[in-house]
């Protein structure tokens, strides 16, 4: 191992213990479920916004979008982050107060438990389905991110790829399961942070060994379609190829996927005082944008290190940022563990989410399915640890899904995203804005929207042309019809949950 590497592991490594620090500190904070799952509704209104953002964001921030824009220019990798921009603060605009305040007034700590409570479903039977629909999209979108982890250092050192990946996922079930939610939320904090600063100094460098800002947009423009958002590169054949106006409307539809997104619903009910939510919308919301918008320049930029002859033709555009750290990394010891740090920014990224998804995950069979639905009873010890348990198991499932190494990230990232949007997302919109939904609706939207994301992926999108739009788009369409006819359809909701969202619409 070079001394580059030697300092790069070392920069890594120390991140890597301050985050299990943070577990090791938060685990004596957590006296309850409660705490364990909503840091007792105790998250002031930076940690709010961070957290929920650098949750969101995950590996697909520093993986998986600079690497699409590496490939195929701004088209694709722009459309999608305008869409979630718009998402990020139509979410924090409409549905954080309302839910803050709705899962405060019902005492619901989780998503489904909101839903079941929300329409009176004493037999749990919307949070039973609601924790099903979790643990089938949370899996894989874990997976996912312990892809990257194995990536990043298999990569970095040569080194094995699943034990890179079962390594990096061992830190963060340990210290998610030590912490719980304020553990996950302080660490996102800090993540995002870390995020920032590989996202700026890559950025950087980047330029200088391209040969300058004029060089990178020349190459940039020698590439047909590859500045236009109108038509996307084609690197096999180097032309390009139209982007239909349904093909952009359904990149912008990312940003339906926010509504849906248990990880982050949670933050927006943890919040301590919902007065400082308009504090954490303009802080999450300038986040993003910038962030998002370094990400895909920093793609434009990898080209032109490309080809510019400081960076070697990448078999794998994800690992752009890893391959551009690595070069960093030749500059001497600082500069070494600076590489560090940026590498600890994408373990970050990956971090950030994987730990909120396995708190929902777990918080879905331990909580929903074997307390609430299955009706068994335990007490505040014994619940912690089914709790702890079933993240583990959870964990070492998505450590085998994680297995092949040539997994897209985008991809994954991309699928589960449009799962939680069309399944959860017209679900908490009708039960937060509309009074004479119930719960045979919200089932009905559930399931279509869950289903639909399936059936569009592999039956009807195939078919190409038209069809071949973003899931998550008709998803969320068919969803909302269901929740709307089947409610028509069949009876009112009791006076008391009319009472009950009345009382909540006042505040």
């Amino acid at each position: 191992m070079t001394s580059a590497q030697i300092c790069i592991l070392l920069a890594i490594v120390a991140y890597l213990l301050a985050m299990l620090g943070v577990g090791v500190w938060f685990a004596k904070k957590n006296n309850s479920v409660d705490d364990f799952y909503l840091g007792g509704r105790k998250l002031g209104p930076f940690v709010t916004a961070m957290s929920a953002e650098a949750s969101d964001m995950s590996s697909w921030l520093l993986m998986g979008l600079p690497g699409v824009a590496y490939l195929t220019g701004l088209a694709e990798a722009s459309w999608t982050a305008i869409g979630l921009a718009v998402g990020t603060y139509l979410n924090w605009l409409i549905v954080a107060r309302r839910i803050r305040r709705y899962s405060t007034r019902l005492d619901a700590i989780t998503v489904p438990q909101f839903f079941s409570k929300r329409w009176g479903d004493d037999r749990n039977l919307l949070s039973a389905i609601a924790a099903v629909v979790i643990i089938v999209f949370f899996i894989p979108y874990t997976a996912s991110g312990f892809s990257a982890c194995g990536k990043l250092f298999s990569t970095l050192f040569n080194m094995n790829y699943a034990t890179a990946m079962m390594v990096s996922a061992a830190v963060i079930v340990l210290y998610t399961v030590l912490g719980g939610f304020l553990a996950a939320s302080f660490t996102d904090l800090v993540q995002s942070i870390i995020m920032t600063v590989a996202l700026i100094v890559v950025l950087g460098f980047g330029v200088s060994k391209a040969g300058g800002l004029d060089a990178v947009v020349s190459n940039a423009q020698s590439l047909a379609g590859y500045l236009s958002l109108a038509n996307i590169h084609d690197p096999a054949s180097g032309g390009s190829n139209p982007y239909s106006f349904l093909t952009i409307c359904s990149l912008l539809a990312w940003g339906l996927g926010y509504f849906g997104m248990p990880h982050i619903l949670l933050r927006f009910m943890a919040i301590e005082d919902e007065k400082k939510l308009p504090l954490s919308r303009r802080v999450a919301s300038v986040w993003v944008v910038i962030s998002m918008g370094v990400a895909i320049f920093i793609g434009v930029v990898g080209n032109g290190m490309t080809k510019a002859g400081a960076l070697e033709e990448l078999a794998d555009s994800e690992t752009i940022i890893v391959r551009i750290a690595s070069l960093i990394s030749s500059h001497g010891v600082f500069a070494a563990l600076v590489a560090g740090i940026i590498l600890a920014g994408i373990l970050a990224a990956t971090m950030s989410t994987a730990d909120s998804q396995l708190l929902a995950a777990s918080s879905s069979v331990s909580q929903n399915l074997v307390g609430e639905f299955f009706g068994i009873k335990l007490s505040g010890k014994k619940s912690m640890l089914l709790a702890r348990s079933v993240m583990v198991v959870i964990s070492l499932v998505a450590v085998f899904l994680a297995r092949d190494p040539s997994s897209s990230v985008f991809r994954v990232v991309s699928f589960a995203w449009a799962g939680f949007g069309a399944a959860f997302g017209p679900v908490v919109l009708f039960a937060l804005f509309w009074r004479r939904s119930n719960k045979w609706g919200a089932l009905a939207g559930m399931i279509a929207g869950g289903v639909m994301v399936f059936v569009w992926k592999y039956k009807i999108a195939p078919m190409g042309g038209a069809w071949a739009i973003y899931e998550l788009l008709p998803a969320f369409i068919v969803a909302s019809i269901a929740i709307v006819v089947v409610s028509l359809l069949t009876g009112k909701p009791d006076a008391e949950i009319e009472k009950v969202f009345d009382e909540v619409k006042a505040m």
